[in-house]
């Protein structure tokens, strides 16, 4: 009898695997198309990662959408230098002039407020890929904060204190794990680039569902 019980118990969990398993979806998005100009000016930072090729195999629940579309985006900067923070949401991914938002020198961020508390399981951002170059300190947070004075999860952080690599803008964007992180606001940091002082953002999206 205990052999039968635990042949159905194992049953049931090999069930609850596949069901699990068949859950799971690839993430898709529409990507820009390739718009590198001029002639390439050699990178040479420290732990780079590979230059991004292809969109990267990455699975989420079925159903997960991008939470971020239309949704309002503030920063630190209140007067961006060219461009409108809508950019950053507008679904618009394209290189070119008029797709992105550019904000001053320094460390700056840029906001999007999801409306509603989120389990989110990818972010994605484009800062500029018409030309190769690589935005520094790159942190990306989560939290139901909107002042991010607390409860806040680091889901991606390629600063001196961070774990992550510096990476190479390209057209794929820079896709990052959330791990189904719970929370409303997500803010993306970072501070000048190897091309200039600027930080630009051309669009970002946060793949995830409404919390239950």
């Amino acid at each position: 009898m205990k052999k039968i019980i635990a042949h159905a118990v194992t049953l049931v969990l090999l069930s609850a695997s596949a069901a699990l398993a068949e859950d799971k979806v690839p993430l898709t998005t529409k990507l820009p198309d390739p718009l590198f100009v001029g002639t390439p000016v050699p990178i040479t930072i420290p732990n780079l990662e590979p230059e991004v090729k292809k969109w990267p195999e990455f699975m989420v629940p079925a159903g997960t959408v991008n939470l971020a579309a239309g949704k309002k985006v503030t920063a630190s900067d209140n007067d961006p230098v060219v461009g409108t923070l809508d950019l950053v949401t507008d679904g618009d991914k394209a290189g070119d002039e008029g797709s992105w938002v550019e904000l001053g020198k320094g460390k700056q961020w840029v906001q999007i407020d999801l409306e509603k508390d989120a389990d989110i399981y990818a972010v994605v951002v484009w800062h500029y890929h018409s030309q190769a170059r690589v935005y520094r300190d790159v942190v990306v947070q989560v939290s139901d904060d909107p002042t991010f004075n607390k409860d806040v999860t680091t889901i991606y952080d390629n600063s001196a204190a961070g774990q992550d690599r510096p990476y190479i803008e390209t057209r794929f964007g820079k896709l990052i794990d959330a791990k189904g992180v719970k929370g409303r606001y997500v803010r993306l940091y970072s501070n000048g680039n190897t091309t200039n002082k600027m930080n630009h953002y051309i669009e970002v999206e946060v793949f995830g569902k409404p919390a239950a």
